[in-house]
């Protein structure tokens, strides 16, 4: 197996999971390819093969490895992009909806990985043009959301929205999230947006802090292409693509829709959508439910 490790810190824990990966990984004969960077501020010997950008990796790469939280995974979909290598988690963060891999089970679930016991989920992307824009650093695709917000400025902004070439509202608000089932559980979910399965082929369009208590989270089809435009004091706002942020001048036209490409994301077969829901948002932890 060929398996590509990509990490941002060099944390003790993040260390520690590098190291028995790396020992595992090697009793077993598989060959690793590292990120540069990573590499370099976790491992000061600097003997592993190491990529540094999507071109370093093909579909010879069996499955990427990420140590970290759900945003260390989110930025390394611009490695693999649609190149169909499996991505999982190992979660050395907090909360962790993405990174699956657990730091309590660690020899246990790498063994199991390593051994290519796992499942595979595709999950849909957000591609996003811009009108008079391309420096997207050629990677204008969005794992969990795409969101509009203002900028220099405590004014709420206006941002005018089509679905299909048909208007929908102006929202007045600090910003808008354009979320895939996939990110339903991240900036959305914080800002009162619906919970959707990864399965269910929609996006949902969620207010951030609305001025009309009246203009609510919506779902749609993820066949539906959006197209937003934003007004306000400020002569810019800040268009972010997951967690890459661009300032845009406004009345930009920023056109978004379903990708072309699916990312894979590996998990175990024990683990379900609907157990996370439980395990990480607490479900069910009701002394009634005892």
């Amino acid at each position: 197996m060929k398996i590509a490790i990509y990490g941002q810190s060099k944390d003790e824990i993040s260390v520690k999971i590098f190291s028995e990966l790396l020992t595992i990984a090697k009793n077993k004969n598989h060959q690793i390819i590292v990120e540069e960077n990573f590499n370099s501020i976790i491992n000061q010997n600097h003997k592993n093969i190491v990529f540094n950008n999507f071109s370093h990796l093909d579909k010879s790469i069996d499955l990427m490895i990420t140590i970290g939280g759900d945003g260390t995974l989110l930025r390394s979909i611009t490695y693999v992009r649609d190149l169909e290598i499996p991505i999982m988690g190992i979660n050395s963060g907090r909360l962790g909806f993405l990174a699956t891999i657990s730091q309590k089970k660690l020899n246990s679930e790498l063994i199991k990985v390593l051994e290519g016991n796992y499942k595979l989920e595709e999950r849909s992307l957000l591609e996003v043009e811009v009108e008079n824009y391309s420096n997207f650093s050629d990677f204008n695709f969005a794992l969990n959301e795409v969101s509009v917000g203002r900028e220099n400025t405590t004014s709420m902004i206006e941002i005018k929205t089509n679905l299909d070439g048909e208007y929908l509202n102006t929202y007045w608000a600090d910003g808008l999230i354009i979320s895939t089932p996939t990110g339903s559980t991240g900036y959305s979910l914080s800002c009162g947006g619906p919970i959707m399965t990864p399965t269910s082929k929609t996006f949902s369009i969620t207010p951030i802090a609305p001025h009309n208590l009246n203009a609510r989270p919506l779902i749609i089809s993820d066949e539906t292409n959006i197209e937003l435009s934003v007004e306000g004091r400020e002569e810019s706002h800040l268009l972010s693509l997951d967690s890459r942020i661009i300032s845009l001048k406004n009345s930009t036209k920023i056109n978004i829709k379903k990708a072309d490409f699916k990312i894979k994301l590996a998990s175990f077969s024990e683990n379900s959508f609907y157990k996370t829901l439980r395990s990480k948002l607490l479900w069910g932890e009701d002394r009634r439910n005892l």
